[in-house]
């Protein structure tokens, strides 16, 4: 019953961070993990995720800047094939622990960049400041934050502070944000979803409870 429940609260945390509230993602990988095992868990996940990413395109399509997403998805791949690498290797305790540094990693960096962009802003209403214009696409940046995206987006669904970094680093506004976000997840997921396969991830009952 308390594995269900958890379950169902991932889910709705899913539907909630995919619209909103994108830090709050991370809960519900741990949720997942902790609740059925932790190599199905990515793909339990993973079926989650690419429902929100969904509605998420849908709400925000015409927001992405597709500049930004066409440096950063080339470099997404290496890192998603080192992660399904990685996932082959390891059994899933040591999964477990992985993914719960990457979690704790994750969070750390979203408050930072939380704490940040808050205390910029109230120094730009402070002085009066307009808000900052964006910058240029810096390639190594873009490399680094690709495999390192696809890298903790395969091993642990937590590519989130990954990204938000890095769109903070080259200063987009909110709807930019969530535009570009939404895109990148429901591309970099979809393409996830053959080495999560090809891992023998998919089972019934994986397949089975994330569509309840």
């Amino acid at each position: 019953m308390w594995a269900w429940l958890a379950m169902i609260v991932a889910a709705l945390i899913v539907g909630t961070a995919k619209t909103s509230f994108g830090g709050l993602g991370s809960v519900a990988v741990a949720l997942l993990a902790l609740s059925i095992p932790t190599k199905e868990s990515t793909a339990a996940a993973l079926v989650l995720l690419i429902c929100g990413d969904i509605v998420a395109v849908l709400r925000y399509r015409r927001n992405a800047d597709w500049r930004l997403l066409r440096g950063l998805l080339p470099s997404v791949i290496p890192g998603i094939v080192l992660g399904a690498v990685f996932i082959r290797l390891v059994d899933d305790l040591a999964l477990r622990r992985v993914i719960g540094w990457l979690l704790i990693a994750c969070v750390l960096i979203q408050l930072a960049v939380t704490t940040k962009r808050y205390a910029t802003q109230r120094r730009r209403d402070a002085t009066g400041e307009g808000e900052p214009q964006a910058r240029p696409v810096n390639r190594l940046a873009s490399i680094v934050a690709g495999v390192g995206a696809g890298f903790t987006t395969m091993t642990a669904n937590a590519a989130g502070p990954v990204m938000a970094v890095y769109l903070q680093l080259v200063h987009v506004d909110k709807l930019r944000f969530l535009g570009t976000s939404a895109w990148f997840y429901l591309i970099v997921n979809v393409s996830k979803t053959p080495f999560t396969a090809a891992l023998g991830l998919f089972t019934l009952r994986v397949v089975g409870t994330a569509a309840m």
